[in-house]
């Protein structure tokens, strides 16, 4: 079964990454800046003890305040990159914070996106998503030139369920019967909860009428095995219409509807399955 497609937050680390490596070649050189300034300071001193108590060329002299002032500038740039070391820690932590905020921001779009799309209690795609899913396999047909087909489910007597022993027992009877429906479709086939005890399947790349038969009959056969609830094993049926495209219909709803009427023709006969184009013409 397809799944849909949802924003992906992968890509978010790597500025911390990249600055996280720039911190730390900036704190080896600050280690190696702040060990060169200590090395000319003791340098200095030793020269300075030296030639204290002495009198020495005016080059030496030169040399030794050079020497110093250049302990002074290697002095001052380790401590510039002090700072700019505690802004960079600053500005990772900074950015962290927003990447862990980015990330929840996200998440909730995923969530959000992935609740408008399916079913809350099956985990199903809903209506809407099976809508996109139909005009998109309708396209495929179009520049392909396979014929999909459109399924419509509707359990036999699932009221009596939710009548006798209650909406928990009828829940858990819908939820193995989504479960099953999913081992039985495919890859690219999708599997919708269109509302209650109804259910719509999307077959693609049907290569004859007779395919969508022999799934129907591998959907009633998987669905007709008791389902496991609190109340015990229960048993349902279903009746199944079957709309090919593009010869039931050329739009989203009609194939929608033309399954529906051939589902309800199977479900009166108690043939199981029914053809849209089986239906008498009004």
């Amino acid at each position: 079964m397809k799944k849909s497609r949802t924003p992906e937050s992968s890509e978010s680390t790597r500025p911390a990454k990249s600055l996280t490596k720039v911190l730390k070649d900036s704190e080896h050189v600050h280690g190696i800046v702040k060990e060169s300034a200590d090395e000319l300071a003791s340098v200095n001193s030793v020269l300075n003890e030296g030639f204290s108590n002495q009198n020495h060329l005016p080059e030496v002299e030169a040399a030794l305040e050079k020497s110093e002032a250049v302990e002074d500038k290697v002095q001052d740039a380790s401590e510039k990159l002090t700072r700019v070391n505690r802004a960079l820690k600053k500005g990772i932590k900074d950015l962290h914070l927003m990447e862990h905020e980015l990330v929840k921001v996200m998440d909730k779009q995923k969530e959000a996106l992935h609740a408008s799309l399916h079913d809350a209690l099956t985990g199903l795609p809903n209506r809407l998503l099976f809508k996109d899913r139909l005009e998109h396999g309708m396209e495929q047909v179009k520049r392909h030139g396979w014929t999909l087909a459109v399924m419509f489910l509707d359990l036999d007597q699932f009221k009596t369920i939710n009548d006798t022993y209650g909406h928990a027992a009828g829940d858990a009877v819908l939820l193995t019967i989504a479960k099953r429906l999913k081992e039985t479709a495919r890859s690219d086939d999708t599997i919708s909860r269109h509302g209650g005890d109804e259910f719509l399947y999307l077959l693609t790349e049907v290569n004859e009428v007779q395919d969508a038969a022999i799934v129907a009959k591998k959907i009633i056969k998987a669905l007709q095995v008791p389902c496991d609830t609190s109340v015990g094993a229960l048993k349902v049926k279903t009746s199944i219409g079957i709309s090919m495209y593009p010869s039931d219909g050329t739009t989203v709803d009609a194939l929608i509807m033309s399954a529906d009427l051939a589902m309800y023709r199977a479900k009166q006969s108690k043939s199981g399955y029914a053809f849209a184009s089986d239906n008498p013409t009004p």
